[in-house]
């Protein structure tokens, strides 16, 4: 197995809010971590101009990924507009391709906001054609296709507001200072949520959720994951294998 992980999002801390545990837990187990957006994180500011919030960001998320030795990568599309489409599907797909992962993390495809369920879609995509020979890219296929997990949701509840139920729990009460400590490097947002969502707090929350996934599943801190099962995606929870039971706690989804 390529002892490479791709954690692969919309922009630029959601993979510290959702997955930096993880990524910290695998990290020490040998793996190869990347973290990718597909949006600029232009969006996310009230104060800069487009161009002084992209390297912003992108400083911020080289400096999180580097808290665990990590590599950060992006595809250069607009927050909000990024659509299901040739383009968002060959760029993903050239990076799968190039990184040849093993593992990969993406977002929930029922979530708050349609950057995060697209970005969702174009990953499972990217993982499926890993092995496609026709693909017109210039990287060269692999396989077998990576396991793919899917991360909470923000604030662990769909659009309609229902909690959503996670197939696995993993223990990262070990790793909440580092998940904290890649948080805080994305220190313009905070400045951002209080001016757009009218939320401050931003390490707090991460921390809520991940002590009340932890509530849930009898860890001090938790975070939630659904692995991609479906038809020609690996069936086996190598996450088990990796991490062993003491670290997760199963529900009805993977046994």
């Amino acid at each position: 197995m390529n002892k490479s992980v791709l954690a692969f999002f919309a922009h630029p801390d959601d993979a510290e809010i959702l997955c930096a545990g993880i990524l910290s837990l695998l990290k020490k187990a040998g793996y190869r971590i990347h973290i990718a957006t597909i949006g600029l994180g232009d969006k996310g500011t009230a104060t800069h101009s487009r161009e002084e919030i992209i390297s912003v960001r992108r400083a911020e998320a080289i400096e999180a990924a580097g808290v665990i030795g990590g590599s950060y990568h992006c595809l250069d599309f607009d927050d909000i507009f990024i659509f299901y489409q040739r383009e968002s599907i060959d760029k993903a797909s050239s990076l799968v391709r190039k990184l040849q992962p093993s593992i990969v993390f993406a977002h929930s495809p029922d979530d708050y906001m349609l950057d995060h369920e697209i970005s969702s879609k174009i990953v499972q995509t990217a993982c499926f054609t890993s092995g496609m020979k026709n693909m017109a890219i210039p990287e060269k296929p692999y396989g077998p296709v990576p396991h793919l997990y899917y991360t909470d949701a923000v604030e662990s509840k769909d659009k309609f507001g229902d909690r959503i139920k996670p197939g696995l729990f993993v223990d990262i009460s070990a790793e909440i200072e580092t998940k904290e400590k890649m948080l805080a490097s994305h220190a313009s947002q905070r400045d951002w949520l209080m001016a757009h969502h009218k939320v401050d707090e931003y390490l707090l929350a991460m921390k809520s959720v991940a002590r009340s996934r932890g509530d849930e599943s009898g860890f001090e801190y938790a975070e939630g994951f659904r692995q991609h099962l479906g038809h020609g995606f690996p069936q086996d929870n190598v996450l088990l294998e990796i991490l062993g039971k003491k670290k997760l706690k199963l529900t009805n989804q993977i046994k």
